[in-house]
């Protein structure tokens, strides 16, 4: 996440909460940044006008006076995935209908870059029946994913045996058994599926991955199986 999108999202957390505190420890840990880069976010907020303050106390930390703030009216591309993931759980319901009109709103409202962006990354989301809930999905392999950026892991694999591998990465799998990186593996020469609680840790290289093409056969999934996400019908 750049340092623009990071102080974009600190102020609609700290709105999202009004007008109760976040601190700048917990706030560093959500962001995965250090609390010095939050206090310097925060102060760069103060100086362009955002209304926030700190609040001294044991139980205090900065404060948003979303009286004077106005919410967003846009979405990012993957907050538009995000959504449309979420809503995939409302299939064979009286809400389906509800759930497809919702998304084509959320759309509609989208710049046309934004949208096109979205558009890309949900088809490179796959699902294998209703995924798993799981742990969160570190920052860094979502950001990898949009910018296309070379990844560095240190991976445990089922055996328990430690590697640290190259990757370009080519999006996610969702499944019953939980979330998984897709990833053209440098090492093994091949698409490999890397469950995303088996990734001790990953770092953004400066390389951009090249495009590649995923095709069915490359994961091994019994033909049809498969769906990639669909934004609209």
């Amino acid at each position: 996440m750049n340092r623009t999108d990071r102080m974009y999202a600190i102020v609609e957390e700290l709105r999202a909460v009004a007008p109760r505190p976040r601190s700048a420890t917990w706030l560093a840990g959500r962001f995965e940044v250090s609390r010095r880069t939050v206090e310097r976010d925060i102060s760069a907020l103060q100086q362009a006008g955002v209304p926030v303050w700190a609040e001294p106390g044991r139980t205090g930390g900065y404060c948003l006076d979303r009286a004077r703030t106005l919410p967003p009216v846009n979405f990012s591309p993957d907050e538009a995935v995000a959504v449309a993931v979420a809503l995939g759980g409302v299939a064979g319901t009286p809400f389906a209908g509800g759930a497809s009109t919702a998304l084509r709103k959320i759309l509609a409202a989208m710049r046309d870059d934004d949208a096109a962006a979205a558009h890309d990354l949900a088809a490179r989301v796959h699902l294998l029946g209703a995924p798993a809930d799981g742990p969160g999905v570190p920052a860094v392999l979502a950001d990898a994913i949009s910018a296309r950026r070379v990844l560095r892991l240190r991976y445990t694999d089922r055996e328990g045996v430690p590697t640290v591998r190259d990757v370009e990465p080519l999006g996610f799998v969702g499944s019953s058994t939980g979330w998984y990186l897709l990833a053209w593996c440098r090492l093994r020469e091949a698409v490999r599926a890397f469950r995303i609680d088996r990734v001790v840790r990953a770092t953004a290289t400066s390389e951009r991955a090249p495009r590649r093409a995923v095709r069915p056969e490359d994961l091994q999934v019994p033909e049809g199986d498969l769906r990639t996400l669909a934004l609209l019908d």
